[in-house]
């Protein structure tokens, strides 16, 4: 029998069978009767359950995409499914499988030998550890919650609450994939002087120009907004010349010309640039891969930053500090559950 003259039975349990969407949008181009098949009354179990087993767990996605604050962000959400909802989730699941693809490398930074891939159990939870990390970004990092009311009573029982959600096994998934990100936004978006002069001497060996460090408190750029307009709309518009992705500029960021200094792409030295990574910290998931692709020079960041408003400047994340408590309640220590983690005895490759 040709496979075009399958039953619609057999051919649906095919579409049900693949798991992505890129599969499942294939299969159904395949042939019209492919094309009918998919077209009709189960297309859209038909794109989540491909969704499911390339972004999921769905629900924990469900929980950013219909985050509000009409109610408390702890209470677990159920909604029905619609095409609509679909589109933010595969925009949700698209970020977090970029994490999947970052994690080994920065797991394994200094213990490059024991570099591998994940296992489908593994990106598993470290998806969802991304997902829940997300919620609480978008629940608790915004203008709602200012730095001084960071640790009103009120707001850190609330922040408690969706911690208390989960065990702490998944906290610490949490905490791996919050460390991941950390190393992210101090070496890639945000690096120290430090760690910009060890990048320049190694790319320009031969160079001996002294790097020119904090050039910005005597010259300011202008401040600008329009780049935090480039990020989370629904179609974008091709990034102008003063905004180019990633692998245009990468090389130029540490290279000196007439026109640029590579030593302004610094953000301080250790303590100054420790409060900066806190503040950048409360970026979610998405907001962080965006950056790390799309705005590689330090104006860029600033640009984006600067639109955030004034609450986002001397406000350090917060999930830190939730997560300690959360564990002393339990009557557990946060420093041996991140040493349990370095150890790979807890965390998403345990």
């Amino acid at each position: 029998m040709q496979f075009t003259n399958l039953a619609n039975e057999l051919v649906l349990h095919i579409f049900q069978s693949c798991t992505s969407i890129e599969d499942v949008l294939s299969l159904a181009s395949t042939c019209r009767h492919f094309r009918k098949v998919f077209e009709g009354s189960q297309k859209l179990p038909v794109l989540y359950s491909a969704a499911e087993a390339q972004f999921g767990p769905l629900d924990e996605a469900i929980q950013i995409a219909t985050h509000n604050t009409s109610q408390p962000v702890h209470l677990y959400r159920r909604v029905p499914r619609s095409f609509a909802l679909l589109k933010q989730l595969l925009k949700i699941g698209s970020a977090a499988k970029q994490w999947e693809d970052m994690y080994p490398a920065k797991k394994w930074k200094e213990r490059f030998e024991d570099r591998r891939l994940l296992t489908s159990d593994e990106r598993y939870r470290l998806r969802r550890a991304v997902y829940r990390l997300w919620l609480y970004s978008e629940a608790f990092h915004n203008p709602r919650y200012p730095r001084l009311t960071r640790m009103h009573k009120q707001n850190v029982v609330e922040r408690a609450e969706l911690l208390h959600n989960w065990s702490s096994v998944e906290l610490s998934e949490i905490e791996d994939i919050r460390l991941i990100i950390r190393d992210v936004l101090s070496t890639q978006i945000c690096p120290s002087n430090g760690t910009v002069q060890r990048k320049v001497r190694k790319r320009f060996p031969e160079s001996n120009q002294p790097l020119l460090f904090n050039i910005h408190l005597n010259y300011p750029a202008p401040v600008s907004t329009a780049f935090a307009t480039h990020f989370h709309t629904t179609h974008q518009t091709a990034p102008s010349a003063k905004f180019c992705p990633r692998d245009a500029t990468q090389h130029y960021k540490y290279m000196s010309t007439p026109y640029h200094e590579p030593g302004g792409e610094g953000w301080g030295d250790d303590i100054p640039h420790y409060y900066v990574v806190e503040d950048m910290q409360k970026l979610d998931p998405g907001q962080i891969v965006w950056l790390r692709e799309n705005a590689p020079l330090k104006g860029m960041v600033e640009s984006y930053i600067n639109g955030k408003g004034d609450w986002f400047k001397n406000n350090g994340e917060t999930f830190g500090q939730t997560l300690e408590w959360v564990l002393q309640e339990r009557d557990e220590d946060v420093a041996e559950m991140r040493t349990s983690i370095m150890e790979e005895e807890m965390g998403c490759v345990c």
